[in-house]
C-alpha cells in the first residue's frame, strides 16, 4: 500500500514536470494576425494614420491578390473530453528522473512550440503599418503595439505544445495573402532553443532566437525568455531590438491553472535612440487597476516623451500624442504629468472563433498552423504523426507515437555522445541546425542563430535531401 503522502508528493512533482515541460509555452508564443488584416472600424477611437498615405493602415489588399489567397480551414476536430488516470502516471514515475518521465498528451494542445513562436505573426497588419510611417516616433508606438499582441491569447491557453525535436522545422509562407515567409528550427535540445526568421516583402524582417529559464516558487511558476528580438525595416533602416517580459503559472500545486504577464520592456531604435518603456502590470486582488494593464512612454534620443500608451496585453493598445508636460506630486512623490490628444487605437485584438473553447481556445491564425501542406520539408511540424493523432482525436495512439519519437531521438544523442568520445582530441563539430548558423550580433554583442539562407530555394526545387530523418 502506498503511503498517501507520497502519492501527494509524486503527483506534485508530476505536475510541476509538466510546467517545466511547457518551458516556452506561455511565453512567446503568440502574437496574432487576423484572418483577414482589417481594422476595427466599429471602434470609437479612431486608428493611428501613418503619415506616409494618411490612412489607418497602408496594407492596401487589390482584387488579385484575394483571388490568390488559398482558403485557410477554420476548425480542427474537438477536443476530445478524456479523463486522466493520474495513478497510472504515478506508476511509470517510480526510479525515474523527472526529465524521463513519458508525460500523457492529455496535457498538451496539438501544436509545437515552433508553431507557437509562429504566432508572433498574427497581427503582422501592425508591422505593415509600420513600414510606411514616416516618423520613427509614430512607428514606435506600432512596434510597441506588436509587442504587446504577442501576449493576447496567452489567457486561456494554458495547455502546453509539444517540444519540438531538435532539428524539426516550420515554416509558414504567407508570402500570397500577407506578404511574408516565416521559418523556425529547433537548433538546440539541451538547452531548448529555436530560431526564427521572417522577411515580409511589405518592408520588414524579424528574427529572433528564444531560450527559456524557468523557476519554481512553491505556488507559482515563473518562465523567463531569453534572448532578443529584432525587427528591422527595409527603407528607413530602424533596427528596433527587445525582450520578452515574464509569464507567470499560478496555482501549481492545486487549482486552475491561469497565467500572468508582468516586468518591464525596453524598445530601442537602434538608429535613432528613440527608446519605448512599457510596463506590464502584475494581478492583484486588492488593486484598482484593470486586470493585465500594460502602460508606456515613447521617447526621443533627448528623453523628451511624445507619446503615452495604454491598455491590455489581452485586448488592445492605444496612444495618445503629449501636448504638454509638468512635474507634479501624488503622495508625496514627484511624478511627471502628461496633457494629451485624444487616445488613437493602435490594436485591437480579434475575436475568438466560435466554439473555440472546443478546439483549445485557438485563434483563426491558430486553427490554420497545422493544416496539412504539400511541399514542406520533411521535418515540418505538420508530419509529426503524434501531434497529428493527437488532433484527429487518437489520443491513445498518440502517446504511443510520442513515446516512439522520444526514446529515438535519445537514441540518436547518444549515438552523438559516443561519436564525440571516439575522437578523443580530434576536433569535433556536434550537431549543426540546417538552416541557420551562430554569428555575433554587432548591436547586443550576444552570439545568437541567424538565417543563412537556403530554405526556400529547397523548397521550390523540393529537393529536401540534406533533412534528418526525426520522425
Amino acid at each position: 500500500m502506498v503511503p498517501l503522502t507520497s502519492l501527494k508528493r509524486t503527483y506534485t512533482l508530476i505536475r510541476l514536470c509538466i510546467l517545466l515541460c511547457v518551458q516556452p509555452w506561455t511565453v512567446l508564443w503568440t502574437f496574432g494576425s487576423g484572418p483577414d488584416g482589417s481594422a476595427d472600424t466599429g471602434s470609437k477611437y479612431p486608428m493611428m494614420q501613418c503619415e506616409a498615405c494618411g490612412s489607418p493602415g497602408c496594407n492596401h489588399i487589390s482584387g488579385q491578390d484575394l483571388l490568390t489567397r488559398k482558403l485557410q480551414r477554420t476548425h480542427i476536430p474537438d477536443k476530445p473530453n478524456y479523463s486522466l488516470n493520474l495513478w497510472s502516471i504515478m506508476k511509470n514515475c517510480i526510479g525515474k528522473e523527472l526529465s524521463k518521465i513519458p508525460m500523457p498528451v492529455n496535457f498538451n494542445e496539438p501544436l509545437s512550440m515552433l508553431q507557437r513562436l509562429s504566432e508572433d505573426l498574427e497581427y503582422s497588419d501592425l508591422l505593415d503599418r509600420a513600414a510606411c510611417c514616416e516618423s520613427s516616433l509614430e512607428q514606435m508606438c506600432l512596434v510597441a503595439a506588436f509587442s504587446v499582441s504577442s501576449y493576447s491569447t496567452t489567457v486561456h491557453r494554458t495547455a502546453k505544445p509539444f517540444n519540438p525535436l531538435l532539428g524539426e522545422t516550420y515554416e509558414l509562407d504567407r508570402l500570397d495573402a500577407y506578404g511574408y515567409r516565416s521559418l523556425c528550427e529547433q537548433v538546440s535540445h539541451h538547452p531548448p532553443a529555436a530560431a526564427h526568421h521572417v522577411i515580409s516583402q511589405r518592408g520588414w524582417t524579424l528574427w529572433q532566437e528564444i531560450t527559456i529559464a524557468s523557476k519554481f516558487r512553491g505556488k507559482y511558476l515563473s518562465i523567463m525568455p531569453l534572448g532578443a528580438i529584432h525587427l528591422q525595416f527595409h527603407s528607413s533602416g530602424n533596427h528596433y531590438v527587445w525582450r520578452k517580459v515574464t509569464s507567470t503559472v499560478h496555482n501549481i500545486i492545486v487549482g486552475k491553472l491561469w497565467i500572468d504577464q508582468s516586468g518591464d520592456i525596453e524598445i530601442v531604435n537602434h538608429k535613432t535612440k528613440d527608446i519605448c518603456q512599457l510596463k506590464f502590470s502584475p494581478y492583484s486582488y486588492f488593486s484598482r487597476d484593470i486586470p493585465r494593464k500594460v502602460t508606456g512612454v515613447v521617447s526621443d534620443s533627448a528623453g523628451q516623451a511624445h507619446y503615452i500608451l495604454s491598455g491590455t496585453w489581452d485586448d488592445k493598445m492605444e496612444s495618445a500624442k503629449i501636448i504638454q508636460s509638468s512635474r507634479g506630486s501624488s503622495e508625496g512623490k514627484q511624478k511627471t504629468v502628461y496633457q494629451t490628444l485624444s487616445p488613437k487605437l493602435l490594436w485591437k485584438k480579434y475575436p475568438l472563433p466560435e466554439n473555440a473553447e472546443k478546439m483549445y481556445h485557438f485563434s483563426s491564425l491558430a486553427l490554420t498552423l497545422n493544416e496539412p501542406e504539400e511541399g514542406v520539408a520533411l521535418t515540418d511540424s505538420r508530419l509529426r504523426p503524434d501531434q497529428r493523432l493527437m488532433e484527429d482525436g487518437r489520443w491513445d495512439e498518440a502517446n504511443a507515437e510520442k513515446q516512439r519519437l522520444e526514446e529515438k531521438q535519445r537514441a540518436v544523442r547518444r549515438r552523438r555522445e559516443a561519436d564525440a568520445a571516439d575522437a578523443l582530441d580530434e576536433e569535433y563539430e556536434g550537431y549543426q541546425p540546417l538552416w541557420f548558423t551562430q554569428r555575433r550580433n554587432s548591436i547586443t554583442g550576444e552570439i545568437n542563430y541567424v538565417y543563412k539562407g537556403g530554405y526556400w530555394e529547397s523548397k521550390d526545387k523540393q529537393d529536401w535531401r540534406m533533412c534528418p530523418n526525426i520522425f
